[in-house]
């Protein structure tokens, strides 16, 4: 995991994977998130809550895409990318 943030917003602490490409010739950034790199961002989320020691806070884990490419660089930020793995259906 690359950013651990809050949401002022939602009131959610954010657990982001940031993914950068020169273009999206090959698929898109997010697309290299799969599902061992879930699942290693997901211990690392866990152990940073257990650190905290608040079990009841909110959280998610999103992914920034940055296209860098020519001109300005692109950036999406895909909310709620994924679940812990135990809590998939």
């Amino acid at each position: 995991m690359d950013l651990v943030l809050r949401d002022i917003a939602e009131n959610t602490l954010v657990f982001a994977e940031v993914k950068t490409r020169m273009s999206d010739e090959g698929g898109r950034p997010a697309d290299a998130v799969d599902r061992a790199k879930e699942e290693l961002i997901a211990r690392g989320a866990r152990a940073w809550l257990r650190l905290l020691d608040r079990p009841e806070v909110n959280f998610r884990f999103d992914i920034v895409e940055v296209i860098i490419g020519a001109g300005k660089p692109r950036i999406n930020v895909i909310k709620s990318a994924f679940l812990l793995p135990e809590e998939r259906h």
